[in-house]
């Protein structure tokens, strides 16, 4: 869920801090006022394309952040555990620097990232729905995760196929390279014989270069070491000059009159403490000029043991870590190639059984994906009823996926829509209208709200165009839509605006020759104003207010009467 939302010199928005809550946000004011610039701020904010022009005039770059709190979708935490991103606290924050000179810097919870990253986090935070923008729904390859999405208990089963066709996968790739070309094969199984026996003989161990380095320049600065320490210790207690002594003849003396005054006492005490730390230094010294012994041969030892390290980082990593994973990674390999070695036969029958056994699954998933295509046809047909679109049709198309098996399985899934009697049928994305197609988005995304895992639904002008009982069925499915997941709305219907749970309106003013944009969220008796400038323009009358002040009473009794079924139920 989308908590904060911050703007700093972005188009006309000098400064804009936004605080959001679950349910149901709109975003009113008139035209040109800056509410598509918030969203606009939140698609870049999501991985969207910038550009310089987003840059507020006389700045010399525009900061956008959002604060979220993250919900319990494994897809996204998993995702984020692979980027490194710590989110320990179910709280992420995403900020995006856009420059003068095209340069976007992105971080996400202040480790920077890249444009890709910051896309593939965005996507499962936040889904913008405009006029003519639908993302996930308007993607035919997403349409087959959207209905996997909506079967109970499906991930699990998905799960299993997908490790039964990785290894199909991996035991027929292994093949193939050994059916490809034998000698290049054999050559591969030698090279990697030689290069895990060349790292398992060095016997690496993770710290044990830096040890060996700091030994070694010891051993090669022996004579200047031990001449230093020699010095150090002739000075401070040796035959010709005894400083440690007369230091401590000092200290007897200012023993001696500590008693006369608290600050003699302190000079004394201090005085003393320098003393002992002198003294324990001596013998520190005195015991290390005892152990030090030159040893030509242990030099020698750690100069090879050395260049060893060397050779091997330079071969196969930077560092004794990276060698020692590049051992671990070429020893599976070689594992795997040694188990097939001499038994190309084998190896056939294991390419078939495993394709035999991710089949059957990828049968299951097929099996299921169409028994639940089924019920998603019913109810998608249910909810275009709702939206006074009962005589189009919706459908669930297969196909075969043009590979065998694939990542998903046997199957190809694409949404058609039927959006008049007579009419053709055909895909989702082609066929509807922008009116229609708005109300078909709203009708699956009310489906799909209770299954995915996007924290904010972000719709701007879904509703353009229409108008009386349509408006208001638009407005009560974006409602529902916000019981599930937090929904963010740029409307210009006072329906919409009646039903929301907050209401902000965005207003634009002149400020020293430039144009500024204000956000301010409304009152109980500033929302019935909005809503009666929304249902007459400029002219306000009596009626008009009566009038958004029944639209108001009517949205919450019926969000009432909906949160009480949702108990019930």
């Amino acid at each position: 869920m989308l908590q904060e939302l911050t703007i700093r010199d972005f188009a006309i928005i000098e400064k804009m801090d936004i605080d959001f809550r679950t349910g149901m946000t709109v975003l009113t004011g008139e035209t040109g006022a800056g509410k598509s610039i918030v969203i606009d701020a939140l698609g870049l904010l999501a991985g969207g394309r910038g550009s310089q022009e987003f840059i507020r005039k006389g700045a010399s770059k525009s900061m956008l952040q959002g604060l979220f709190t993250l919900s319990t979708d494994d897809a996204l935490n998993t995702l984020l555990d692979e980027i490194g991103i710590e989110h320990e606290n179910d709280g992420l924050i995403l900020q995006r620097d856009l420059y003068r000179n095209g340069r976007s810097v992105c971080r996400i919870n202040g480790i920077l990232v890249n444009l890709s990253v910051l896309r593939q986090v965005g996507e499962k935070l936040i889904d913008i729905h405009g006029q003519n923008e639908h993302q996930e729904l308007m993607k035919t390859e997403r349409h087959i995760f959207l209905l996997d999405e909506y079967i109970p208990s499906f991930a699990s089963l998905k799960k299993q196929y997908l490790q039964a066709f990785q290894k199909y996968g991996s035991l027929k790739t292994a093949l193939e390279k050994k059916e490809t070309n034998e000698k290049e094969w054999v050559q591969r199984l030698d090279m990697l014989k030689f290069q895990v026996k060349e790292i398992e003989d060095a016997d690496l161990k993770i710290g044990e270069e830096e040890k060996l380095s700091t030994e070694k320049s010891q051993l090669e600065n022996y004579q200047t070491i031990r001449s230093a320490l020699l010095r150090s210790y002739q000075l401070l207690s040796g035959e010709t000059t005894d400083t440690l002594g007369q230091i401590g003849g000092a200290m007897e003396e200012l023993n001696n009159i500590a008693s006369y005054s608290d600050k003699l006492q302190a000079i004394s005490e201090g005085f003393a403490n320098a003393f002992y730390a002198l003294q324990d230094a001596v013998h520190e010294i005195s015991g290390e000029l005892d152990m030090m012994e030159w040893d030509e041969d242990r030099l020698n030892e750690l100069v090879q043991r050395l260049e060893l390290i060397h050779q091997l980082e330079h071969k196969y990593g930077d560092s004794i870590e990276q060698v020692l994973k590049y051992q671990q990674k070429i020893t599976h390999e070689l594992s795997e190639m040694q188990k097939t070695e001499n038994n190309s036969e084998q190896q056939k029958e294991a390419v078939l059984s495993a394709f035999e056994a991710a089949k059957q699954l990828a049968n299951k998933l097929s099996v299921k994906r169409h028994e639940a295509a089924k019920k998603l046809q019913k109810d998608v047909h249910q909810q275009l009823k709702e939206l006074f679109m009962d005589k189009a049709l919706f459908e669930v198309k297969f196909k075969r996926s043009k590979n065998e098996l694939g990542r998903e399985g046997i199957d190809e899934v694409e949404f058609y829509i039927q959006t008049n009697p007579g009419e053709t049928m055909g895909p989702l994305a082609k066929i509807a209208s922008g009116g229609e197609l708005s109300r078909i988005m709203l009708a699956l995304k009310t489906i799909f709200a209770q299954t995915q895992g996007v924290t904010s639904i972000i719709f701007d002008e879904v509703d353009t165009g229409v108008s009386g009982r349509v408006a208001q069925a638009i407005a009560e499915k974006i409602s529902q839509i916000a019981s599930h997941s937090q929904v963010l709305c740029i409307t210009h219907l006072p329906q919409v605006a009646a039903i929301s749970d907050h209401h902000y309106f965005l207003a634009k003013h002149t400020v020293d020759g430039r144009t500024e944009t204000t956000i301010k969220k409304m009152s109980m008796h500033e929302r019935v104003n909005e809503l009666a400038r929304m249902l007459a323009g400029t002219t306000i009358t009596k009626l008009t207010l009566e009038h958004a002040e029944e639209l108001l009473k009517m949205s919450n009794e019926l969000k009432k009467k909906r949160a009480e079924k949702m108990q019930k139920n």
